[in-house]
């Protein structure tokens, strides 16, 4: 009885992690003429590096057949996009200001971020 106790507020604990505390720290995009790959339930990379004052326009690819990933969405730019499967699809940024802008999937489970300096 201990052991399934300890088993489910580990499995708990697990889940508070990954929706709630876990931050992709995969590699960082400089270029936005490279792609943004949708796979395994994250973002490749995750943190985009953009300059201030300047439109950018984002690709991404989604090789991820899950339902969750076939919508990424920029909720402080109030943008959203639909991403068909295996197909590349091309977002345009207005020029932003400094500061750092999140984007997710629909519930929030694919994140990244887009770091403007």
């Amino acid at each position: 009885m201990l052991l399934v106790n300890v088993l489910g507020i580990g499995l708990i604990g697990l889940i508070i992690w990954w929706f709630w505390l876990y931050k992709p720290t995969k590699a960082t995009m400089d270029n936005s003429k490279s792609i943004i790959i949708v796979d395994n339930g994250v973002y490749e990379p995750a943190n985009i590096k953009l300059k201030e004052n300047q439109p950018t326009i984002l690709r991404f690819l989604r090789k991820d057949a899950s339902p969750c990933a076939e919508m990424v969405l920029f909720p402080e730019l109030d943008i959203s996009e639909i991403l068909p499967l295996n197909k590349t699809v091309e977002i345009s940024l207005p020029a932003l200001k400094v500061g750092e802008y999140s984007f997710h999937c629909q519930m929030q489970m694919y994140r990244g971020v887009l770091v403007v300096e």
